[in-house]
This record gives structure tokens, sequence and C-alpha cells, in this order.
């Protein structure tokens, strides 16, 4: 969900070393292979700086329009998801595409990334979740933003012993964020939901408000569903991190996911996304949970291209993401080449286990 700073700043070298060599050019072959799924979640105006732990996970509108626009010059196909399937099962060489994906289901995907989409006319595909949609399930990577962003110190029972943290400046709330971000992450759902809970309580943060502040109803996925170029996938029942839960629980996130959104849409649903998204939070077993629900496919947050043999890997897909800490053309260019991934994975080119 939010990279970790070691990466960001390997990333940011590479797309650096990248631009000055021209490698994004002459290194297409070696690591591009057949194509990519972007991950996108906000899509919004920027906001001014500050205190903003969650900055990655949102791009602009104008910077959405410029990626398009340079997708296209660098002469690569935009495609559906299912067209990005049928593609990567296709022995033939084909045009290098990119597939572009929306998690989670917020209103500004509707408000500010639409528009540009329909200005391109290009395909794209959102991941709904159900406790979103109906105001059930939490953000609680923003309740945790929030309740830091209110309060003047971070104090908070763990199981592993007390955190505190002073928080009265920017940084202060920053170096608090990450710290008890990575801390929560490390254990059992239940406790991080548990303690962002007992901070929210402090910093008189309203949960459900937070939802319906940022995420579509019911109602208008089933409208959007019928728009011309869009595709709506599931995203399970609740958001978490299914890898951390009992296989029957995951199970049923999964499964019963399908089943909600297709009755909501009155249409089939191929397409899967999970929740976080990283190997801690989905594996094998889940890859196998997503292809016994019956979804087309599902995709990961493993950065990545696609290449052949991910065609007998079609739940363990991996994607790039357009990360709002790198909205620049040499980043965006760097990304494409496939390259970066192929230097931070140490020259694998597929992740499936």
């Amino acid at each position: 969900m939010r990279g970790m700073s070691l990466r960001h700043k390997a990333f940011s070298a590479a797309f650096t070393a990248i631009a000055a060599t021209g490698a994004d050019r002459w290194g297409r072959g070696l690591a591009q292979g057949k194509g990519a799924i972007l991950t996108l979640h906000h899509v919004r105006p920027a906001t001014a700086g500050g205190f903003r732990p969650n900055g990655l996970l949102e791009i602009t509108p104008d910077f959405l329009d410029r990626a398009l626009t340079l997708i296209r010059a660098e002469g690569y196909e935009i495609v559906s998801l299912d067209e990005a399937l049928v593609r990567l099962v296709d022995p033939q060489p084909g045009r290098f595409f990119v597939a572009l994906t929306f998690d989670d289901g917020y209103r500004d995907n509707l408000d500010h990334a639409w528009p540009v989409l329909a200005k391109h006319g290009v395909p794209w595909t959102l991941y709904a979740v159900r406790g979103f949609a109906e105001r059930t399930a939490r953000l609680w990577w923003l309740e945790l933003e929030e309740a830091i962003r209110a309060l003047p110190r971070v104090s908070v029972e763990l199981p592993d012993g007390r955190f505190d943290a002073p928080s009265g400046t920017d940084a202060e709330k920053q170096k608090a964020f990450d710290q008890l971000y990575w801390r929560l992450r490390k254990g059992p759902e239940a406790i991080l939901l548990s303690v962002i809970s007992d901070l929210a309580r402090q910093g008189g943060i309203d949960a459900i408000a937070l939802v319906e502040r940022e995420c579509l109803p019911t109602e208008t996925l089933r409208s959007l569903a019928g728009a011309p170029g869009v595709t709506i996938g599931a995203h399970t029942l609740s958001h978490p991190m299914l890898a951390k839960h009992p296989e029957a629980e995951a199970r049923r996130e999964v499964a019963e996911s399908k089943a909600w959104l297709e009755e909501a849409l009155g249409a089939p649903v191929r397409h899967f996304a999970y929740p976080v998204g990283d190997p801690t939070s989905a594996g094998p077993r889940e890859f196998a949970l997503a292809r016994e629900a019956g979804f087309a496919s599902a995709v990961a947050t493993r950065p990545g291209h696609l290449f052949p043999g991910h065609a007998a890997h079609l739940h363990a897909l991996p994607r790039v993401s357009l990360n709002g800490l790198h909205q620049s053309e040499a980043a965006l260019k760097a990304l494409l080449s496939g390259l970066p991934f192929l230097l931070w994975n140490k020259g694998q080119r597929m992740s499936v286990d």
C-alpha cells in the first residue's frame, strides 16, 4: 500500500540513471515483456505540502493526462483488462500494451480521473470493496493519518510495549506515522484495527465519515458499470490483508465479494485485486482462492511487468504503481521500460510464490 523509504530511494536512483543513459529505450528488449498493468488509487488536484503520509497513493489529473499522452507517444497501446489477458496468453509477439486499474473505489476516480480517461478514450478497471461501498469497512490507513494529524502526541498500548512519540510538527507526525504503521503491519490485523480505533477516538476521527467522504456508494458503482470502457472488479468484502487470516475467512472474502458485486451490478465480474497485495498479504494460497472463485484474473501489488510465463499464473499478476512521489516523465518512462523492476528483483522477471 505504501512503499518503504529504501524502495523510494532505490527507484529514484534508478529513474535518474535510466534517464541519464537512455536505457528506457535500449533496455526495453531485456526487461519490458509483453505489457504492464498500472496501479492507481486517488486522482485529484494537488494539495499543500506538509504531513501527507499517504501522498504516494495519489496523483494529479494533470499527471494522469501527461502519462496517457506519453504512453501513446511511446507507441504503446492502452487496452482493457480483458484484452490484456487475451494478449498475454497469445504466443505471438505484439505491441507492448498497458492496462489501467484503480483500487478501492474512490469518489475522485469518478470526479477527476474519468474526465481525463474519457478525453483519451481509454478503458479502465475499478476494483470495488463491498464494505467501502456500504460504509461498513474501514480506511484504516487514512484513520491513522487523520488521528496523527489531530494529535500533538501519539501514545498507545501495543502487545509488544507502549508506543509513544511526539507529533507536534509535520516532521514528528511523519516519523510517528512511519514507525507505528510498519510496527502494526508486522502483527495481526485485528491488533492493527484495534490500535487505530483507539487513536481515532483520541483524535476525534469519525471512521464511517471518512469512508463516506472518500468512497463511491453501491448505486454509483452500478451506474458506472454500464459506461463504455469501464470494468468493475472485486476487491474483497472488507479489504483485509488476506494472508493474515484463516483460509475459510479468506475464501469467504474472495468468493462472496464476487457474488455480491455480480448481484449489485447485474453482470459477471471477472477480475479481482488483492488488498494491499504485497507478499505478506497475498501469496500462493490467495492466488488459488481467486482461481477457485472463478475469476479470470487477479492482480497483486508486487512490482513488475507481464511476461509470457504469466499466462500460466493469471491469478498472480504483478502491477506497476503510478506513485504520487514520482510524478515525472522520466519516472514513467523508466517504469514502462521494466528496468527498475529487473534491478529491484535481482534479475528475476516473475514472482508468483
